[in-house]
């Protein structure tokens, strides 16, 4: 049911020439550079470490990998961090 409901929403999104990631309530990630990401449609912060940044979303878990984290803008559903970044690490719900 799930299912056909998505398909439903990706469907209305391409004919109405609407963002999927609106349409849909999935992640959008904008990388600055090296030092600068941005995560709009996110669930929350689930791990902040020294080297190791996870966030939570619709569709999976966002791991940000790389050193001297800080956020920069936490609020609503978009999250902007800062630090010199290595990697970006989707791991998708299966």
């Amino acid at each position: 049911m799930e299912n056909k409901l998505n398909k439903t929403k990706e469907t209305l999104a391409q004919r109405l020439d609407l963002p999927r990631d609106v349409v849909m309530n999935i992640p959008r990630i904008t990388i600055t550079g090296d030092n600068e990401i941005t995560i709009e449609n996110h669930k929350g912060v689930i791990l902040f470490e020294e080297k190791e940044i996870k966030v939570n979303s619709n569709v999976g878990l966002i791991t940000v990998y790389g050193y001297g984290f800080e956020i920069l803008f936490m609020g609503g559903t978009t999250l902007t961090l800062s630090g010199k970044f290595k990697s970006v690490v989707y791991e998708g719900n299966e």
